[in-house]
């Protein structure tokens, strides 16, 4: 079967489509249920958890947009790794990212499943996971701008909800909806004040805030697919992480204006049970279909950002050559299929026992992984700029990181600092016993193949 190199990729994605796809991969199903509990854990002070991770995910992608600009490549910062940190570090990064998202999108899945199971209860949420997997499979398979095209509109979808909810909540802050009058910041202030669980509450709940903006980073996977890289990526990550800082802190705000945090859990949408607070009860029942979007968003960029690590991975040399295959439509067809099987693997593994702890762990790398490829990203952009300033090329940069090095170093130390306090707390620690395994062991059989290959080229 021929292989087809990078240079077939179709580049078919717009601007418009690039903030979309990253936007897409980063505002889930997990937003919309998992607020409950971040509000749960800090109180309103989680506001400010969300602030920090927001700085954090802006100086991680203005790391990623140098790199981006200076060599758009489908895979990105795996092939950037290779280059800048080593093969041996590239190989686990890949490998514990593609497996990050071969256990989220599921998720997603699952939770779509869940919603579709509550309005058609004769079908079981099993098969709803499996016809939207199917369905973001599809989305995968074709034209890249038509996948482009369908994360565009499913974004949007969630943007335009957010936009109404924080319009409403406004209204119901000034007492211009409800008969509760002007509620100034009685709600916010109330129920033990703005930090009732203290500072230690808005570190734990940052770190699990920046699980949920994870997807930031599919701007890269996408700059080896994209037109004119070196304009569309700077304004993609640009725009991509204020409108982030801002469909999050904004509704957010506003959300714990209205509704007391000692409300909040984990077992349904806040955002649907602030409006019903209210008496909103039709505009709440429209957080679900919102919801069921937002699963199908995910779902469908996680895959992508999945398939495109493969691919660079296959293209390396740390994964079957077969997986560099480029299909008619300029899609990574084979690294594609073999990522959704992955996925449906682990929602069939789900299906025979739903309280699994496997399944548990799988999910929880996520939050180990995803810290190590931001990490990676930004050590491969501090080590190219350093290589640059000796070899005094710097200024043929097309876009340069600001603030070097202290942007770059923040975005290293901060996430550092999130790994250490995942060690020290018993219910975060579950996901550094899962994902250093998943980080190691790929590190382990690639430099033990390339001793092998070495021993066997001085044996012939």
């Amino acid at each position: 079967m021929k292989v087809m190199n990078e240079s077939k990729m179709n580049k078919g994605l717009k601007n418009r489509h690039l903030q979309l796809i990253s936007l897409g991969g980063v505002i889930g199903s997990g937003y919309f249920l998992g607020t409950g509990y971040v509000l749960e854990k800090a109180g309103p002070a989680s506001i400010l958890a969300y602030l920090l991770g927001g700085i954090i995910v802006l100086a991680v992608m203005l790391c990623l947009a140098e790199l981006a600009v200076e060599k758009p490549v489908s895979g990105s910062f795996v092939t950037y790794a290779k280059e800048h940190i080593s093969p041996t570090w590239a190989c686990g990064v890949g490998w514990a990212y593609w497996v990050t998202w071969v256990s989220y999108v599921p998720s997603e899945m699952i939770a779509a499943g869940i919603i579709m199971n509550n309005f058609v209860p004769e079908i079981s949420q099993l098969w709803w996971a499996v016809f939207f997997g199917l369905l973001v499979t599809v989305l995968n398979l074709f034209h890249v701008d038509k996948f482009g095209e369908s994360e565009f509109w499913l974004s949007l979808i969630k943007i335009v909800a957010l936009l109404a909810f924080s319009i409403v909540a406004g209204l119901i802050c000034l007492g211009v909806i409800g008969d509760q009058g002007f509620i100034g910041a009685s709600v916010l202030m109330g129920s033990g004040g703005f930090m009732p669980n203290g500072y230690g509450a808005v570190f734990l709940t940052m770190v699990i805030i920046l699980v949920n903006f994870q997807g930031t980073e599919i701007i890269g996977l996408a700059a080896g697919e994209c037109k004119n890289p070196e304009k569309s990526i700077p304004i993609a990550v640009r725009n991509v992480s204020w409108r982030i800082i801002a469909l999050y802190i904004i509704p957010i705000s506003l959300l714990i204006s209205i509704l007391p945090w000692d409300k909040a859990s984990l077992e349904e949408s806040v955002f649907a049970v602030a409006m019903a607070e209210y008496g909103l009860t039709n505009f709440a029942a429209i957080f679900a279909f919102v919801i069921l979007t937002a699963a199908l968003s995910c779902s469908n960029s996680g895959l992508y950002g999945a398939a495109r690590s493969l691919h660079a991975l296959a293209k390396m040399g740390m994964a079957p050559k077969t997986l560099t295959f480029i299909n008619k439509n300029g899609m990574p067809s084979h690294s594609i299929m073999i990522s959704i099987c992955a996925c449906w693997a682990v929602i069939l593994f789900y299906a025979l026992d739903p309280n699994s702890t496997i399944y548990t762990h799988l999910l929880a790398v996520s939050g180990f992984t995803g810290a190590i490829a931001w990490i990676s990203i930004c050590w491969s952009q501090y080590r190219s700029r350093k290589k640059m300033i000796a070899a005094g090329t710097e200024s043929r940069l097309r876009y340069k990181t600001p603030l070097f090095p202290y942007v770059t170093l923040f975005g290293i130390w901060a996430q550092v600092l999130c790994l250490v306090v995942m060690f020290f707390t018993p219910d975060l620690r579950q996901a550094l016993y899962a994902g250093i395994p998943m980080l190691i062991l790929p590190m382990i059989w690639y430099r033990f193949h390339a001793l092998t290959h070495n021993f066997a080229k001085v044996r012939a």
